[in-house]
């Protein structure tokens, strides 16, 4: 298995991601890994760690996820690794609950949450995303 931590995703993944017909409510796990040290384009707030910089990106993205029903379920630092091996672990798990990828999409194309991205890649040295559909398990 590879395992490849980025920023954004390819062009024609995010197309098919967010031409999918599946429609209704999602998950979307955050696997997260910290820069040590931010990095914004124009050299502001070097002083600020990869996390100091995605936090302010973690508050403000609050009101982007509301806006279009969205919401934040759970965020944790990781802290260890009971089952497989990785070459080096994630920072943080962050799981946001979204109605529809119509939303979410909606959400990344605003104004309001460009204005905001800037933090999340100053503070990222990369990161998975992984949809998940409710589900339930078998008795």
């Amino acid at each position: 298995m590879i395992v490849e931590n980025q920023l954004s995703p390819d062009p024609a993944v995010a197309q098919a991601f967010f031409s999918t017909s599946e429609d209704g409510p999602f998950v979307m796990v955050n696997l997260l890994k910290f820069r040590q040290r931010a990095e914004y384009p124009d050299g502001s707030d070097a002083h600020l760690t990869g996390r100091e910089a995605y936090m302010r990106y973690g508050l403000a993205v609050q009101k982007c996820l509301a806006e279009v029903g969205a919401k934040p379920i759970y965020s944790g630092e990781v802290s260890g690794l009971l089952l497989g091996e990785i070459e080096e672990n994630w920072d943080m798990v962050a799981l946001a609950e979204y109605p529809s990828v119509e939303a979410m999409r909606t959400m990344v194309m605003s104004p309001a949450y460009q204005e905001i991205a800037v933090h999340r890649t100053a503070g990222l040295e990369g990161q998975l995303n992984i949809k998940t559909r409710p589900g339930h398990l078998s008795t």
